[in-house]
């Protein structure tokens, strides 16, 4: 019987913790961000054929707002035109051989967006992800697969600080 008490009273000591904690995230205003509202109805994304950040682009604004992406600038409210995007690779040391130890991942996106009427809603920005990344010899192929899933974190980055952006304009501001 003692054993069934101390195991019933541990199971409510629990149950009192993450009561305590939910209500103290609650109270400090945590919630979770939700699903991004862009301020237009349809959006045309200049990106090239194959561009898999273009892709996964349209994929989260399909999944996560209402606006409809079209493959016609003409039908576009808002128009995201592709400036440059770019994947680079810097070395940052080197062995005492002259061999890279170290290398800096950085991916570039270039944009602006505009009404394709002339009023510009976003000027010229860039934004650039970086990360950084050790290289060893002995594990070439490993360290290249490190370096996609890098590529692949970086991109979703770029993509989550592009819909933040695009949800942040002010059509009616921009039309005055």
């Amino acid at each position: 019987m003692k054993a069934e008490s101390r195991a019933f009273s541990a199971f409510s000591a629990s149950l009192w913790l993450i009561l305590g904690l939910s209500l103290l995230l609650a109270a400090c205003g945590f919630k979770l961000r939700g699903a991004q509202q862009l301020p237009f109805e349809t959006i045309y994304l200049g990106f090239g054929p194959n561009s898999s950040l273009g892709a996964e682009l349209a994929r989260n604004i399909r999944a996560g707002t209402s606006t409809k992406v079209v493959d016609d600038r003409a039908q576009a409210q808002a128009v995201l035109d592709v400036l440059g995007e770019a994947r680079e690779r810097d070395v940052l040391s080197v062995s005492a051989q002259g061999r890279a130890r170290e290398f800096q991942l950085r991916l570039r996106l270039q944009f602006r967006l505009h009404d394709g009427k002339g009023r510009e809603f976003i000027a010229p920005t860039q934004i650039t992800v970086q990360r950084d990344i050790s290289f060893n010899e002995a594990q070439v192929l490993a360290k290249e697969s490190e370096e996609a899933l890098l590529y692949r974190d970086m991109q979703t980055d770029v993509v989550q600080q592009l819909l933040r952006r695009l949800a942040a304009v002010k059509v009616d501001a921009a039309k005055g």
